[in-house]
């Protein structure tokens, strides 16, 4: 995911948040339309995917989309950002979805970002189920 524009280190907080914003609805808008290329330029090559079912290396997570899509509809709120050092981010949100065939699901997700030039790339995604008060 390409960044606009260079900003000086103490006004990048806004745009960083909003450039990664862009990146990660891109990776689940490659999830929707099944698009393994989109899927592929977004992910760094030692990605690592943290998912309830286990780990995901970058091969698996575009090869889910090698029979199409994978999510029906998606939206993503309540971002957070957290700078990790020269080059790297950490966007936390809240994702509400609908996988294929499947109700209604939300999690919290965590995905590391490294900006390398001018390209973000995500190297690690972790995913939590949301669950209720009650299931604490």
């Amino acid at each position: 995911c390409r960044t606009y524009k260079q900003t000086a280190v103490a006004s990048m907080e806004p745009d960083i948040l909003e450039e990664l914003k862009v990146c990660e609805t891109a990776v689940w808008q490659a999830l929707a339309d099944g698009d393994m290329d989109a899927d592929s330029r977004a992910l760094d090559d030692g990605f690592l995917g943290v998912y309830p079912t286990g780990f995901a290396d970058k091969a698996v997570h575009v090869g889910q989309l090698s029979q199409g899509p994978t999510i029906e509809t998606f939206s993503l709120s309540d971002f957070h950002l957290i700078r990790l050092g020269d080059g790297y981010a950490l966007l936390a949100y809240h994702a509400d979805f609908r996988r294929l065939g499947r109700g209604a699901e939300q999690m919290y997700v965590s995905s590391v970002w490294r900006r390398d030039g001018t390209v973000w790339k995500n190297v690690l995604s972790q995913d939590t189920p949301a669950t209720t008060a009650s299931e604490v």
